[in-house]
């Protein structure tokens, strides 16, 4: 078998496995081994094949790598997660919020949390409310469609 086909092989072995990792690494030595298959190919010696890949995989990881993952991960730190997903977030009261007697259940998300009033006043059942804020495992919340009364 021909070296450049082992470098062809290596390389497609290197993406493939960068499909399993994240950061974008494997596919820096991946790249490499095509640069380092074409000058296989075009009949250099094994010393330049591996001065190739060096300075191609130190190419594509300091100078590449950085602004794929820019590009591919631009929304990663304005994505909420956990916790922190709920604020915002509509949900229903199904236990009256009574400050008083520190009492009070949402659900937000078909899950049931312990509600308390972001205004400090009763919230009656069957309210919709919005999380303003979480603390442990309170949610404060404020109403969404105030009551009228008559």
């Amino acid at each position: 078998m021909s070296l450049w086909v082992i470098w062809i092989v290596v390389g497609i072995l290197l993406l493939i496995g960068e499909i399993f990792t994240p950061g974008f690494v494997l596919a820096c030595f991946g790249i490499a081994c095509f640069v380092s298959g074409l000058f296989a190919a075009l009949s250099f010696g094994i010393r330049v094949q591996f001065i190739v890949f060096s300075l191609v995989t130190l190419l594509v990881f300091f100078r590449i790598r950085p602004m794929m993952l820019k590009y591919l991960h631009k929304s990663g730190s304005k994505l909420k997660t956990n916790v922190d997903a709920l604020v915002g977030k509509k949900g229903m009261v199904v236990e009256k919020i009574d400050p008083n007697a520190e009492t009070g259940r949402i659900v937000v998300g078909g899950e049931n949390w312990r509600g308390v009033s972001e205004d400090n006043i009763v919230v009656e059942k069957g309210t919709k409310i919005i999380v303003k804020r979480v603390e442990g495992t309170k949610l404060f919340v404020t109403v969404d469609e105030p009551v009228e009364t008559a």
